[in-house]
């Protein structure tokens, strides 16, 4: 019933953003769609993370047994163990003409 509403509640705001993107709505029709479009993304906003937090990944354990974790968005391959933060790659960080490493 939640996914009907979303889909609903979308298919609406795409609506509003086709005739608002038209031009020919008089200013007062315009403002008002457009505070029901606010609204509308922000119950599809609300729902998508409602759904967000649902989702579980499922991961190998050591044992090759597959276990669920909930879904982390710094994380979202579900990955286990500490987090490694990947550095920048820097211009200074490729080999220089002939070759040359930087270090």
């Amino acid at each position: 019933m939640a996914e009907q509403k979303f889909e609903k509640d979308l298919e609406k705001l795409e609506e509003i953003v086709a005739a608002l993107e038209e031009g020919e709505l008089p200013l007062d029709d315009a403002l008002k769609r457009f505070e029901e479009g606010i609204k509308l993304a922000k119950r599809c906003e609300k729902a998508l993370a409602d759904a967000e937090k649902k989702i579980e990944v499922l991961t190998k354990n050591a044992e090759g047994n597959l276990e669920a974790h909930p879904f982390d968005d710094e994380n979202p391959e579900g990955e286990t163990g500490p987090k490694v933060r990947k550095s920048r790659k820097h211009d200074s960080d490729e080999p220089k003409e002939g070759g040359e490493l930087p270090f």
